[in-house]
């Protein structure tokens, strides 16, 4: 185990689970419904890492219409959710390593509990993690540090001994608030130029550069 971090905090959605497609497909279906067009799919990319209900607000005109876009967006995202969402390559077998290894893993996500633990089923990732602090936990989502440290305590775990890895601003400064180190995870969909404001100590292109940081064999290497 590498020297300093005993655990291991993931965001879900464009870290572990590739689900852009369906964020967007949900996304433009919801505008459609309820605006008559599609705002460009940058003003929704802009704001994900933030709780469903505060990223509609943007766009609705009362907040009536906000919870109506909110019920519209559930329910196409849980009718194509199978079709469109997958886990990103490697990264059950990088959990499964790094749990080999003797990290304690948890998830600190702005989705809602039932909907994150259907897509860690979908994805083949669930049991795999100690702990999961979802939207419906706290009272402050990201990027206060509210569900970093709720994580924290699930996993029995000081801010000096976590990593936290995520892929969007909102996850990079939650964790900073909460006083843990940061890895910007490169394989979702932002870049270093938006992701460099949340000053992350270590950039990771892929899942297998977290395993090279933390000193874990990964399981194509045992097998070989």
């Amino acid at each position: 185990m590498s020297a300093g971090y005993r655990g291991i905090l993931f965001d879900l959605d464009g870290t572990l689970v590739d689900s852009i497609d369906l964020i967007l497909a949900s996304y433009r279906h919801t505008m459609q419904t309820h605006l008559g067009h599609v705002p460009p799919d940058e003003e929704w990319t802009s704001t994900l890492g933030m709780p469903l209900r505060v990223q509609l607000k943007s766009f609705a005109s009362t907040p009536e219409q906000a919870e109506s876009m909110f019920r519209t967006y559930i329910e196409h995202n849980q009718a194509n959710h199978e079709r469109l969402i997958r886990p990103f390559p490697g990264m059950r077998d990088a959990a499964v390593a790094l749990r080999g290894a003797g990290y304690r893993l948890g998830i600190v996500t702005s989705k809602l509990g039932e909907n994150a633990v259907r897509e860690l089923i979908a994805c083949g990732l669930h049991g795999l993690f100690d702990c999961l602090v979802s939207a419906t936990d706290v009272r402050h989502p990201k990027p206060d540090p509210e569900p970093v440290v709720l994580g924290l305590r699930h996993l029995e775990l000081s801010a000096a001994e976590a990593l936290l890895v995520g892929d969007s601003l909102y996850d990079l400064l939650a964790g900073r608030a909460a006083g843990v180190d940061t890895a910007a995870a490169l394989w979702g969909p932002f870049d270093r130029g938006h992701l460099a404001a949340g000053r992350p100590d270590h950039w990771l292109e892929t899942i297998d550069e977290l395993l090279v940081l933390l000193k874990v064999e990964s399981l194509e290497g045992k097998r070989g």
